[in-house]
C-alpha cells in the first residue's frame, strides 16, 4: 500500500543536501526520463530551461541522502528533449513507491501553492509562513493550509459473503469497496452509514478500522474500514453505483483493484473463503 517511507523527514524551508530530486509538475502530470522514468537529479539547468529555477522550488523531504523539492510549470511547456510527463497513476507500478509516495506528496504541496497564490478573502498575494507549512495573507492576516479532502471507504461483509460494487463513474469493469467524501458536520463513522444507505439501500454495524492512504487525486485521505451487514435489500443510486453484488465462497470474483491502493489492500484482506489473497 502507497505509504511514507521509513525514513523521510518532511521539510518546510530548502536545506543543503549533497543531492536533489526534482518532482516537476505540469499540471497533474510529473517530469520523468523517458529511458528509465527517473526523476532529474541535481540538474539546474534543465529547471531553468523549463521555467522553474530550483531558488523557486518547494520543499518537500529528505529521503535518504536527497533533498526532495517540487516544481510547477506552465501548461504550455513542452517536455525537453529525453524527458516525458505523465500522470501518476500510470506510474502505479512502474515507479518505486517510495518515490511515488513522495511524488504524491509533491503533488499535494504544488496544486495547494498553485490554488492558493492569492488570498480567498481579499485577493492580495499569499506569503509563506516561516516554519510551517502555511501561507499567510499581509493585508487581513488568513491563513491557507494544505487541503486535505478525506474519504470514507467500506468492505461490508455477511457472514462468509463480501460486497463488491462497479461504480457508474469508472471506465473498467472493475469492482471494489464504497467509497464517498465526508461532508461538513460528519464523522468519518457518520459518513460510512449515510453513504452506504444513499448508494446501495444497507444498513450496517460494528464498523471496525482497517487503514489509512494519501490518495493524491488531487489531496484526499482515504480512510478504510469494515462493515457487518445489518439489514436491508439492495437498492443502487444509479447516478453513483453501476452495479453491485454479493461474493461468497466458490463464487467466481470480478476484476477488483490491483497495486498498491488501499482498496486493493482493504479487499484482498478480507477475501471469501477458497480465494487466494493477491
Amino acid at each position: 500500500m502507497l505509504a511514507t517511507p521509513a525514513g523521510f523527514v518532511p521539510l518546510q524551508a530548502p536545506q543543503p543536501a549533497t543531492r536533489t530530486r526534482f518532482f516537476v509538475f505540469r499540471g497533474d502530470q510529473l517530469l520523468l526520463r523517458a529511458s528509465d522514468l527517473s526523476l532529474p537529479e541535481d540538474e539546474v539547468d534543465l529547471l531553468e530551461a523549463l521555467g522553474a529555477p530550483p531558488r523557486e522550488a518547494y520543499p518537500v523531504g529528505l529521503l535518504g541522502e536527497y533533498y526532495c523539492c517540487a516544481a510547477a510549470v506552465d501548461a504550455q511547456i513542452s517536455a525537453v528533449e529525453g524527458y516525458v510527463f505523465s500522470g501518476l497513476r500510470p506510474l502505479f507500478g512502474a515507479l518505486d513507491e517510495q518515490l511515488l509516495s513522495v511524488a504524491g506528496r509533491a503533488f499535494q504541496i504544488t496544486e495547494w501553492r498553485r490554488t492558493h497564490r492569492y488570498c480567498g478573502v481579499c485577493a492580495t498575494p499569499m506569503q509563506v509562513v516561516a516554519g510551517e507549512r502555511c501561507l499567510r495573507c499581509p493585508a487581513c492576516g488568513h491563513l491557507a493550509y494544505p487541503r486535505i479532502s478525506p474519504a470514507m471507504m467500506v468492505l461490508i461483509r455477511r457472514g462468509e459473503e463480501i460486497l463488491l460494487a462497479k461504480h457508474a463513474a469508472t471506465r473498467t469493469n472493475r469492482f471494489t469497496a464504497l467509497a464517498g467524501f465526508l461532508e461538513a458536520g460528519e464523522s468519518i463513522e457518520d459518513a460510512i452509514h449515510r453513504e452506504v444507505y444513499e448508494e446501495v439501500g444497507l444498513a450496517v454495524k460494528d464498523l471496525r478500522y482497517f487503514a489509512s492512504q494519501s490518495w493524491p487525486f488531487p489531496h484526499s485521505l482515504m480512510i478504510a474500514f469494515t462493515a457487518e451487514y445489518a439489514g436491508g435489500d439492495l437498492a443502487l443510486d444509479p447516478n453513483e453505483i453501476a452495479d453491485a453484488r454479493w461474493f461468497g465462497p466458490g463464487e467466481e470474483l470480478p476484476e477488483i483493484p490491483a497495486g498498491i491502493s488501499i482498496a486493493s489492500e482493504l479487499i484482498n484482506a478480507h477475501l471469501p473463503r477458497g480465494h487466494a489473497r493477491g
